[in-house]
């Protein structure tokens, strides 16, 4: 299995303003040890695919696909998911990657609110999935799939058992951002098995956590606070995960993401080597 990663883990959640340059991110994901790469927020890597194939191909690296964040729960936001996705879209299939991913966007939601949406807004968010599976599946090729993720409208087990409910798409499923509320990502996978096309690595801090569950820090706190730790050090049997892909063939993307806490001792590039060296080893 390729293990590919993603500009999020070097802390890149905008186009623009960030720490990191993207020539800087390439060059760090390939010294890494990574050979796959997420694109990121649609314009910090290069838009044009023969300049940003050129620079993949100088690392050995290859392009896996996309996650693309959204204002779901804005049912009037749907003509602007539309047009980026019909320039994400062809930018992807022109660098060779084969899927791309959607998730809400938690910012939209005010603090306490975080997720909330009244019938009208589900209605909203149900039908901006199907019209973007229609465009991106059907127009351009590639396979779509939902990310749930913590402070959306779509982030506990009886949220996406609605949303694979009432639509055809499948799940991105990430391992840290499922085991954030207590729930047992592996158990969940089992159940669900079919319905995953992608794979996101993430492990949580139990203890972080905890102080989430006991009403002790805010969600957004809890990131600076390491609530998202490396993959060796967390509550998330990893080596279990990667041996349910194994005895069930998964041949989707696997990308590990690293939130990085405030008081980390160690640089986002220093994260990524031991992250994967983690997973060659239970690899085998």
């Amino acid at each position: 299995m390729l293990i590919a990663n993603a500009p999020c883990s070097w802390g890149v959640a905008y186009p623009t303003g960030n720490a990191v340059t993207w020539q800087r991110y390439l060059d760090e994901v390939a010294e890494a040890g990574y050979r796959g790469t997420e694109l990121g927020p649609f314009g910090f890597l290069p838009k044009d695919p023969a300049v940003l194939q050129d620079e993949l191909a100088r690392r050995d690296l290859v392009m896996i696909g996309a996650t693309h964040v959204h204002t779901l729960g804005d049912a009037t936001s749907g003509p602007v998911l539309m047009q980026t996705l019909g320039e994400l879209a062809p930018l992807l299939v022109s660098l060779g990657a084969r899927h791309l991913v959607i998730m809400d966007e938690s910012n939209f939601y005010p603090r306490g609110q975080e997720g909330v949406l009244d019938a009208a807004g589900w209605a909203g968010l149900t039908r901006m999935v199907r019209d973007v599976q229609a465009l991106v599946e059907g127009e351009h090729g590639l396979k779509l799939s939902f990310h749930p993720h913590i402070g959306t409208a779509v982030e506990r087990e009886s949220q996406i058992d609605r949303l694979l409910d009432e639509t055809d798409i499948d799940l991105c499923f990430d391992t840290g951002h499922h085991a954030f509320w207590d729930q047992d990502p592996l158990a969940y996978m089992k159940r669900v098995f079919p319905r995953i096309a992608y794979m996101h690595l993430k492990n949580v801090d139990g203890a972080v956590r905890q102080r989430v569950l006991d009403g002790q820090l805010s969600i957004a706190e809890s990131y600076g606070a390491g609530v998202m730790c490396p993959l060796p050090d967390g509550v998330v049997d990893i080596r279990a995960v990667m041996q349910l892909l194994a005895d069930r063939g998964f041949s989707g993307p696997i990308v590990v993401e690293q939130d990085v806490a405030k008081n980390a001792a160690e640089t986002p590039l220093q994260l990524a080597a031991r992250n994967l060296a983690y997973m060659q080893v239970i690899a085998g």
